[in-house]
């Protein structure tokens, strides 16, 4: 065993690549590894970053060894972590290696940030005093030192008079530690008044962080309810007990709103880590979480695995959001990680929703977590009217999407100088493109997917591989010309409709794949809630938490969208989703209006939303995932068999259910066509192993993988633990 402080021989060390255990290297004399040390060592012919692991070093003649070429000057992972990465690998059927890669993702902050080159005030004064240096003297007084642009900037000079004093001997060079990348929070700035729930929530919260112990609390309030701010008192309470905190978000595009809001708090902002993060910037906030400078981070699901020195709470905000599952090399859900990391390094983790999980739900109802509940709005707004409109008694008009009754809606609001929004989860102007004269119909080469008319770019697109060609004006199969057809919405025709419908109102198109990017869609979530738009058009990303002050008509203009496919979760998520997006409305008081077009009005989701009766909508569903024994009272795991040909995937996929041991408590669905059966080139066959919620899941997938036909040619398996999806 590796000890946590001696000089050690050889050296268990993991490395970021799919290896089922550490590799053996030799430690050079003079060199000092402890376990959670990251170092660099050979890897083949390359040198790559790995971490010196836990374990017993096997048994390897020294000359056969290679040596540590480096131990970084970092601070080492903590125990905690890497039993993370351990439980992780263990869960998900994953190698270590893989695991562990997510915590090496900065390289570049494995050595420490450089000092910078300051200037500070001596005793020596100048030959001659003007204006401009007086105000540079007046500014450094205090004795602090300064970077020679900072100072320049301050005093509102320009930098040669700077260097003029310098040469005079009155500033002397210093070196300066790098800068934090944000200040430290204070948990006492602005600390709001809460309303009367409110306060006995955040007081739950407090008491969770104060226990100093594991707990998970789940945070379960309308929309508009004010959970950021209940939570952010057990932030403030962490913050006192001198620990760190993360607190994950679905969406970056979220972060710009919620980093305010934190500001306007704390009076500082959060780090923040996702993947539009500038590299350098990436670097800093990694070391710096790792020496405890940053106390508070604010990210994506990734930022689970930042090297936290001191980390004493997690929160998991709109904890039901689909977003949080990783479905790429490794498979995890990082609300669930998160309660895992609480578990091991013994600190309290709050899930925040509206519109809870039935997992979490289920969780909270049988003690395993508690439950904070704010049933009404802050400041006593009150919740949008919701009504369903009956497609099929008030249809659109021919060629049009939006009923009557909800145009009529869309028209008051715009006469009385309030926002609408219509929300429907397809990007792009048409999901299908055909011809009216041969039907042929525009498919991608290498997926089993329609492609998708972005006509804002004259492209037709593939959602899942990228594939993309220009919109033609002729029919490849026949040759005739204008004689195109877009079948069904997208947000993009939705537009167009209400153009031509109201050409003098300001309308917005909110979707994840306009030009752009990230940048651009923060600065049009921004002009929505400054009023600046008054229709808006989106997808779900509108749904996520946003706050519009004029919002107060909401319409769904395909409410059964997610009911059409055999998704178990498909009630649940198309609850929380319209839940979600009709809760955008009316959050100042106003009164609000949120209309669903449905060909199912009678629907149970339907009228569990319309009615307002969450509890109901729960009961049942929870009842019927009971029955079905589904999670969480029984457990799924997916494994999808992929190759470039269909008989390759066929074949392995046939020889791993025939190597399924035999298992009271376990059995195996499959193997079938995935329902996107081509992604890429790759044909896809699934199997689904469901079994009792005490049955030892990943032993029966080892010994199916173990038994089965080895991995030949083209063949690829991918085993999803928990699925969220079932495409």
């Amino acid at each position: 065993m590796i000890e946590d402080s001696p000089f050690v021989a050889a050296a268990p060390v993991l490395v970021p690549m799919p290896a089922e255990r550490p590799y053996t290297y030799a430690v050079p004399p003079g060199m000092r590894v402890v376990p959670g040390s990251i170092v660099r060592v050979p890897l083949g012919p390359r040198q790559v970053a790995g971490i010196v692991w836990d374990g017993v070093v096997e048994t390897v003649d020294p000359k056969k060894l290679r040596p540590i070429e480096e131990v970084f000057d970092c601070p080492p992972i903590d125990k905690a972590m890497r039993r993370f990465v351990d439980w992780i690998a263990q869960y998900t059927l994953s190698a270590p290696g893989m695991v562990a890669r997510m915590l090496l993702r900065a390289p570049e902050a494995f050595d420490p940030e450089p000092w910078i080159e300051g200037l500070q005030r001596t005793l020596a004064e100048p030959d001659r005093l003007t204006d401009a240096r007086r105000r540079v003297l007046e500014t450094a007084e205090g004795g602090l030192a300064w970077t020679r642009s900072g100072l320049a900037h301050a005093a509102g000079v320009s930098s040669t008079v700077i260097d003029g004093l310098r040469a005079q001997g009155v500033f002397e060079t210093v070196m300066i530690p790098p800068r934090p990348v944000v200040a430290a929070p204070d948990a006492g700035h602005a600390v709001p008044e809460l309303m009367p729930d409110q306060k006995a929530a955040a007081e739950k919260l407090r008491a969770a962080v104060a226990a100093d112990a594991f707990n998970v609390t789940l945070l379960d309030g309308v929309t508009g309810s004010g959970k950021t701010e209940v939570y952010f008192e057990a932030v403030a309470a962490a913050l006192d007990k001198g620990r760190q905190v993360l607190i994950l978000l679905p969406e970056i595009a979220l972060t710009h709103a919620f980093l305010e809001r934190f500001q306007d708090r704390f009076g500082a902002k959060p780090a923040e880590w996702h993947s539009d993060l500038p590299p350098k910037m990436r670097e800093r906030v990694w070391r710096q979480v790792a020496e405890g400078g940053v106390r508070v981070v604010a990210g994506a699901r990734s930022a689970l695995f930042l090297p936290f020195k001191e980390l004493g709470l997690i929160v998991v905000d709109e904890e039901h959001d689909p977003a949080y599952k990783q479905e790429d090399r490794v498979f995890y859900n990082a609300r669930d990680m998160a309660v895992v990391r609480g578990h091991i390094g013994g600190f309290p983790v709050v899930l925040a929703s509206a519109t809870p999980s039935v997992e979490s739900r289920v969780n909270a109802s049988q003690g395993r977590y508690h439950r904070a509940v704010l049933s009404s709005r802050f400041a006593e707004a009150a919740l949008p009217d919701l009504k369903s409109i009956d497609m099929r008694r008030a249809p659109p008009a021919r060629g049009g999407f939006l009923s009557p009754i909800l145009l009529e809606q869309m028209q008051r609001t715009l006469e009385r100088q309030e926002q609408s929004l219509l929300f429907l989860n397809r990007r792009g102007y048409a999901p299908l493109t055909l011809c009216r004269v041969c039907g042929h119909r525009f498919g991608c080469p290498v997926c089993s997917a329609w492609l998708v008319e972005h006509r804002f770019r004259g492209q037709l697109v593939c959602h899942h591989c990228g594939h993309n060609e220009r919109r033609p004006e002729a029919c490849p199969e026949c040759g005739t010309l204008d004689h195109l057809v877009a079948c069904g919405p997208g947000v993009e025709r939705i537009a167009e409709e209400v153009v031509a419908h109201f050409p003098e109102a300001r309308t917005i198109v909110l979707s994840s794949d306009l030009l752009g990017g990230v940048r651009r869609l923060r600065l049009e979530l921004e002009a929505v809630a400054n009023g600046e738009a008054d229709i808006v058009i989106g997808t779900q990303l509108v749904a996520k938490g946003h706050n519009f002050p004029g919002m107060t008509l909401v319409g769904v203009v395909d409410a059964d969208l997610g009911l059409a496919n055999g998704d178990p979760r498909a009630a649940e998520r198309t609850f929380q989703l319209l839940s979600q997006v009709t809760g955008r409305a009316g959050r100042t008081g106003k009164k609000s209006l949120g209309l669903l077009q449905t060909y199912q009005p009678d629907h149970p989701v339907m009228r569990a939303i319309v009615s307002g009766d969450s509890e109901a909508f729960y009961e049942r569903e929870i009842a019927e995932r009971e029955r079905a024994a589904l999670p969480p009272f029984g457990r799924l795991a997916g494994i999808i068999v992929s190759a470039a040909t269909r008989g390759e995937a066929e074949a392995h996929a046939r020889g791993l259910r025939r190597a399924a041991p035999q298992a009271s408590d376990l059995f195996v669905l499959g193997p079938a066509e995935a329902p996107l059966s081509l992604i890429g080139g790759r044909h896809r066959f699934r199997l689904l192993v469901q079994g009792e919620r005490r049955a030892d899941m990943q032993g029966f997938i080892r010994a199916m993988l173990a038994d089965g036909p080895k991995l030949r040619g083209s063949v690829r398996v991918q085993v999803d633990i928990d699925p969220q999806s079932f495409l």
